[in-house]
């Protein structure tokens, strides 16, 4: 075969929703946006169902549908992105509950599904998503009457816990709710680190249950083992890939192997990148292209069928640094053209 293995681990998954749900004393959702960070919500969201899970959030309508097919009627579906024009009908069939972002949104929800759930999103500072505080003052009573599910805002710099904008932020999402009688969340993965102040009623951990920093204890969620297509012996002051990128300056023996930036393999990645075998770490040379990556073997007495460039040797988040990007972009990277391999 000379498609790549992508194996995940559903069982490492809810292992590190588990152990986050442990960190904290409130309940703890599931964030599965993106096809559950590209691994596939229809695998997760059952596994994280039958691990306990209750909630779950997803960034827009259609990954709310997606997700009700996969979990049945039951756990509640909230949506980041709020209600949407044309949403209406996606929210009423898929029983999913809009965080709500503006008094335009609060406005469109109350006249096209009057009585259906909703929660609300405020603006503590990340100027992202969610009411600013003029706004939110001036519809906070009428939004209360409608009795919303769920309030929440999120952290900008939750990975950098000595950063000052935690503290302003927590502190404004403590003014924006005063006397509430309603759920309250603030804390995603980073938050649920930085301590109880910042659990609230719900956290909402998204990266950490796949593995990612800044969650350092996470179990490994998944590997990835690329064929070897082809093995040369490349010879001094020959090139190697695209525009002669790599030239050698000893003689070289150069594994080709079948996977690239159309697989979701950063292409800015190759001047850092390494694959390993057996933990010896093989370095990348040339560009990576859109189907092949050029590896030097040259320190193998023997070159195997697979190399790994994920797994027990080096992490998402190591992979992501070769291209000076973060875990998240090379999960919901990782392409159609695998073969996964589900554990359970």
């Amino acid at each position: 075969m000379s498609t790549a293995t992508l194996t995940i681990d559903l069982t490492a998954i809810t292992e590190n929703w588990s152990a986050l749900d442990q960190l904290t004393e409130c309940e703890t959702a599931a964030v599965i946006k993106a096809d559950a960070y590209g691994l596939g919500v229809a695998k997760v969201g059952p596994a994280l169902a039958r691990a306990g899970a209750r909630l779950f959030f997803v960034a827009m309508a259609e990954e709310g549908v997606a997700l009700r097919r996969a979990l049945g009627p039951g756990p509640a579906i909230f949506v980041f992105a709020g209600h949407m024009p044309g949403d209406a009908d996606m929210i009423r069939s898929a029983d999913l509950t809009p965080m709500i972002n503006s008094v335009d949104q609060l406005l469109t929800h109350v006249e096209s599904l009057p009585g259906r759930p909703f929660g609300v999103q405020l603006d503590t500072g990340m100027n992202r998503l969610g009411m600013e505080p003029a706004e939110w003052s001036a519809v906070r009573d009428i939004a209360v009457a409608q009795k919303p599910e769920l309030i929440i805002s999120h952290l900008a710099c939750a990975d950098e816990p000595d950063h000052l904008m935690n503290r302003l932020q927590l502190e404004n999402f403590k003014d924006m709710t005063e006397g509430l009688d309603i759920p309250r969340s603030l804390a995603a993965t980073g938050g649920i680190l930085l301590g109880p102040e910042y659990h609230f009623d719900l956290t909402r951990p998204g990266v950490g249950l796949y593995g990612g920093l800044p969650f350092v204890d996470a179990t490994p969620v998944i590997s990835l083992d690329v064929p070897v297509i082809q093995v040369r012996d490349v010879a001094p002051g020959e090139s190697v890939g695209y525009a002669n990128a790599f030239v050698a300056h000893r003689p070289t023996r150069v594994a080709t192997i079948a996977a690239g930036y159309a697989d979701g393999l950063i292409r800015s990645m190759g001047a850092n990148a390494t694959l390993t075998h057996q933990g010896r770490k093989l370095p990348v040379i040339g560009r990576v292209s859109m189907d092949l990556i050029t590896v030097d073997v040259s320190a193998l007495a023997e070159v195997p069928e697979h190399l790994q460039l994920i797994g027990q040797h080096q992490s998402v988040d190591t992979v992501a640094g070769f291209a000076g990007t973060i875990g998240y972009e090379i999960l919901t990277s990782l392409g159609a053209r695998y073969d996964r391999v589900y554990l359970t």
